[in-house]
């Protein structure tokens, strides 16, 4: 059981990138799907995907977590973008099959992937948590074309000291930004920043409950 309370449902998606899963937490009376995945350096149990698994149902958007294949096959190394792209592709009949929208997310790496193909799946919107908009220390080596091209509403969820893009680098778009003060690119807080975790959290999965109910 997931901390709402809603059962977990996970299945494997055969992808041309190899065997995923998705792991369900429905909502009743679900309006939309967020199907939200991992980054390249870990996978769905990340802290803001878990926050917003334990919030979304209740506010009626059921919650797919996305494992992409090199994870479920025991990989450490995320492969090519093309290959990223290629698993996401083959999981997005598997996440409309309720005939409910779907916003399509995930972070760091997950979110690049669900702007990189957005709108050639007809996804209602992109949520990008951490967006990697630059690796860290070289500027000059910027991602803001993948997120300026999703052509769908976008929701970036920054935190204020991520060393990927801090919230001030980001360029003006067709995407909204939020920040949550003093967290890193995993949302982190320092111990003796004035948020908490648990309040850094509430930040995140407030700002994205409420877009979501603009969207959805």
């Amino acid at each position: 059981m997931s901390r709402t309370g809603t059962t977990q449902k996970s299945r494997t998606v055969e992808t041309d990138a190899g065997t995923a899963r998705i792991t369900w937490l429905p909502a009743k009376d679900a309006r939309l799907v967020l199907a939200v995945s991992h980054g390249a350096g870990g996978g769905v149990e990340a802290r803001d995907l878990q926050a917003l698994a334990a919030v979304l149902p209740a506010r009626g958007v059921t919650v797919a977590l996305v494992e992409q294949p090199w994870r479920v096959a025991g990989k450490k190394v995320a492969p090519a973008p093309r290959t990223l792209d290629a698993g996401w592709r083959g999981l997005w009949p598997a996440l409309t099959g309720a005939g409910l929208p779907v916003v399509a997310g995930g972070r760091s790496a997950g979110a690049r992937v669900a702007c990189r193909t957005a709108t050639e799946l007809g996804a209602r919107a992109v949520l990008a948590l951490s967006f990697p908009l630059h690796p860290p220390g070289r500027p000059e080596k910027s991602r803001a074309d993948e997120l300026l091209g999703a052509g769908v509403p976008t929701l970036v969820v920054q935190g204020g000291r991520d060393p990927f893009g801090r919230p001030e680098e980001f360029p003006a778009g067709g995407h909204r930004i939020v920040e949550v003060p003093y967290a890193d690119h995993g949302f982190a807080v320092p111990k003796k920043a004035p948020p908490t975790e648990r309040e850094a959290m509430d930040v995140l999965t407030a700002a994205v409950a409420d877009w979501l109910d603009e969207v959805g």
